[in-house]
C-alpha cells in the first residue's frame, strides 16, 4: 500500500541543557510504533539528512525525530572548544534531556559516525532503547579516519568547502573547527571495566 508524505511535519527549537537545539519531527502513519531518532555525523545537521528521515517514516510507518546537536544546523552556535567528554555529554546528558522533553520512550536510535557512537554510549548506560541502527560508529581509532580528518582540514582552508557547509550550519567555521579539533586528538573509545557504557580515553 502506498502512503502519502506524512502530514504536519514540524521544525522547531527546544532548550536542552541550556542550549537551543533544532528539531524536526515527522508523524508516523501506523499506531503504536516506536519513534525513530536520528543522530547525525560530526559535520551533520537536520538538513544534511535530506529526505531520508521522511522516506524512513513512509517505509516503516514510525514517527521520526531528527535534531541538530549544539553547534550544528540552526542550533545554538558553538562558543567553546569541545571537551574530550563531548560524546559522553551528548549521550548521557543532552540526549536523555531531549527525549524526556519530547516524551519519547524506548526509541530506535539511528546514528551515523559520531551520532552512532553517541547512540552506543546512550544504550550502554541505564537508558531504555528498543534498538540501534549504527552506521560507521567510532569504537577504535583507524588510520584512515585520522588521514581523512587531516585532509578535511586542508579542504576547509583551500576550497569552497566552507560555503558548502554554510548551507547547513549557522556558523560553518565554528562547526568545522569544533569537530576537527576534537577528532584530531585521536581519542579512542574503550570499555570501562566498571561500567557497561563506552568511555573515552583522555
Amino acid at each position: 500500500m502506498k502512503h502519502e508524505t506524512p502530514n504536519k511535519e514540524l521544525t522547531f527549537h527546544v532548550t536542552v541543557q541550556g542550549r537551543s537545539l533544532e528539531v524536526h519531527r515527522i508523524p508516523g502513519h501506523r499506531p503504536h510504533t516506536p519513534e525513530l531518532v536520528f543522530l547525525h555525523e560530526g559535520l551533520g545537521s537536520v538538513s544534511l539528512w535530506k529526505d531520508f528521515p521522511t522516506r524512513a517514516a513512509l517505509a516503516t510507518g514510525c514517527p521520526v525525530t531528527v535534531y541538530s546537536r549544539y553547534g550544528s544546523g540552526t542550533s545554538d552556535i558553538l562558543t567553546e572548544p569541545r571537551p574530550v567528554t563531548y560524546m559522553h555529554d551528548e549521550a548521557l546528558k543532552s540526549l536523555p534531556d531531549l527525549l524526556t522533553q519530547l516524551r519519547i520512550e524506548n526509541p530506535i536510535l539511528i546514528g551515523h559516525s559520531d551520532g552512532a557512537s553517541i547512540a552506543l554510549i546512550h544504550a550502554g548506560a541505564p537508558n531504555r532503547v528498543r534498538a540501534l541502527v549504527l552506521l560507521a560508529p567510532h569504537v577504535f581509532v583507524e588510520d584512515l579516519s585520522v588521514t581523512s580528518i587531516a585532509e578535511a582540514k586542508v579542504r576547509f582552508e583551500s576550497t569552497n568547502f566552507p560555503e558548502k557547509l554554510a548551507r547547513h550550519h549557522r556558523d560553518a567555521a565554528s562547526t568545522f573547527w569544533g569537530w576537527n579539533h576534537l577528532v584530531a586528538m585521536k581519542t579512542p573509545l574503550r570499555r570501562n571495566a566498571q561500567s557497561p557504557e563506552f568511555c573515552v580515553d583522555p
